[in-house]
């Protein structure tokens, strides 16, 4: 990647309307602006869904991991946005499409570092179509393609 601007999860609060416990993105290490990425989400035995999924044996379910994977190409999007120096340029909202071609490979357990690549394969118009993958130390754990509307 060419840039390598961080974002805190103060400045992804900016961009996404999400809140606990439903922002799934920690940080975003790596940014080609409006363009690919890769956020951080850290997986901690804290996480509310981890009650009931599964006791005794705690997986993070793999909506979720989706969820975080659109949640990190909103934020790449959303920080283009904030970029944009035209006002009409700037928007407001990321809503949920589509998923395509979901794959769960491995289980994400407690104490992992989920770190989700996307990269955006079209756009037209507020309309942006991104694939993601979601790795656990190096492994794939989970991928899909995804299209979002910014409003």
């Amino acid at each position: 990647m060419s840039e390598n601007r961080i974002y805190t999860i103060e400045e992804i609060m900016n961009f996404l309307p999400h809140r606990y416990p439903f922002l799934l993105v920690d940080r975003l290490i790596e940014e080609v602006p409006g363009e690919k990425g890769i956020g951080i989400k850290n997986v901690t035995m804290n996480e509310e869904f981890f009650q009931g999924h599964f006791p005794g044996n705690p997986v993070m379910p793999g909506v979720l991991q989706i969820e975080a994977m659109a949640q990190t190409a909103g934020a790449l999007v959303m920080a283009a946005s904030a970029n944009a120096e035209n006002e009409s340029e700037k928007k407001k909202s990321v809503l949920f499409m589509s998923i395509d071609g979901v794959k769960f490979r491995k289980p994400v357990k407690p104490g992992d570092q989920l770190m989700m690549h996307v990269e955006k394969i079209h756009a037209r118009r507020n309309v942006f179509v991104f694939k993601g993958k979601s790795m656990v130390d190096d492994k794939v754990v989970s991928e899909a393609e995804f299209t979002a509307m910014i409003i």
